[in-house]
């Protein structure tokens, strides 16, 4: 008699899971506590949240400098007016919501209050892509593709706890509006094994290898580098190039990587198939005659589901081991 072993069911909290795998380092509210170290030494700095301060880790500015910290309650577009007063008055505001709530229902007033008078805003979204399972309201999906459309706006994706702790006084040093994604409460820890470092607007070779690069930005490059792992056992050899900056892209970097002749490219990216990190490689590879093999692991064109995330990222082709069974099948 054959028996067959149930996976043990997940509950509602898997919807918000942490994206760490098990067992996996993790640093606890990086973005809010490099945010107060900078802050230190950066008078000019304000806090700017809408109602979400507790769930972007502003919380923790806010108790360190609380004549410094605006609750604007539930109203991303005043929150992102209010961000282009104070920019105009000489402070350098850090404004946090979710990443649905900053570039769909404020889209414009980030637009045309901020971008186009090339202020010092800085805008903190949370949950970006497929990192929440409580489906497309609150799934910033196609976060990117808005974002890069937006004239002079600056879009970073980081990777980790590492990443997002140098990404903060890196924005800070850059004079203009920027767009990053943010992964808050108890992030993962992987690029410190690799000797990294955050530079505005440059792509990094993380891990070398000789049949498949695999250019990616957040927490992707994360599943990458888990990917890497993997796939070694069966003797492929995979390289991880980490594009933490989407706009403006490391042109010169990604052709170059991508020309070395014999790899398979693959980039791989938590957001739409349509307009975000692929489409833009796609487009200067194309334009400067590089043309190596070439595959797109993204979310699909569609209204994602609801449920539990290990579940999601296995449906939508994002976890690791669906991953290295797709560039396995890709190679084979």
């Amino acid at each position: 008699m054959s028996t067959t072993t149930q996976k043990p069911k997940l509950k509602t909290s898997a919807m918000i899971a942490s994206i760490a795998s098990e067992g996996q380092k993790t640093q606890s509210a990086p973005f809010g506590h490099a945010l107060v170290e900078l802050a230190a030494e950066r008078p000019e700095i304000v806090g700017m949240t809408a109602d979400l301060g507790k769930y972007t880790d502003l919380h923790i500015f806010a108790k360190a400098f609380p004549e410094r910290f605006y609750q604007m309650g539930m109203a991303e577009q005043l929150l992102m007016g209010a961000a282009a007063g104070f920019a105009h008055e000489g402070a350098m505001p850090f404004v946090t919501t979710y990443s649905v709530f900053a570039t769909r229902r404020a889209y414009d007033f980030m637009h045309q209050a901020i971008a186009e008078d090339k202020l010092n805003v800085k805008i903190a979204g949370a949950l970006p892509g497929l990192t929440t399972g409580y489906g497309p309201s609150h799934q910033a999906a196609e976060d990117l593709a808005l974002m890069r459309a937006m004239p002079g706006m600056t879009v970073i994706d980081p990777c980790d706890a590492l990443d997002i702790e140098q990404m903060v006084p890196a924005v800070a040093d850059h004079n203009g509006p920027v767009y990053m994604r943010l992964l808050r409460g108890h992030v993962p820890l992987v690029l410190d094994e690799y000797n990294y470092k955050f530079e505005l607007g440059k792509a990094k070779l993380v891990r070398d290898g000789r049949d498949v690069l695999v250019i990616s930005s957040g927490i992707m490059t994360m599943r990458a580098l888990e990917v890497a792992k993997e796939l070694a056992r069966d003797n492929v050899d995979v390289a991880v190039l980490h594009v933490a900056t989407i706009k403006p892209l490391d042109t010169s970097t990604i052709l170059r990587e991508a020309g070395r002749s014999g790899r398979l490219v693959v980039v791989a990216e938590n957001h739409t198939s349509i307009g975000g990190l692929g489409e833009a490689i796609g487009t200067e590879l194309l334009r400067a005659g590089v043309t190596p093999q070439f595959r797109h692991i993204a979310l699909p064109d569609a209204f994602l589901d609801a449920g539990a995330l290990p579940t999601l990222h296995d449906r939508y082709g994002i976890s690791t081991n669906v991953m290295a069974e797709t560039i396995k099948s890709w190679i084979s």
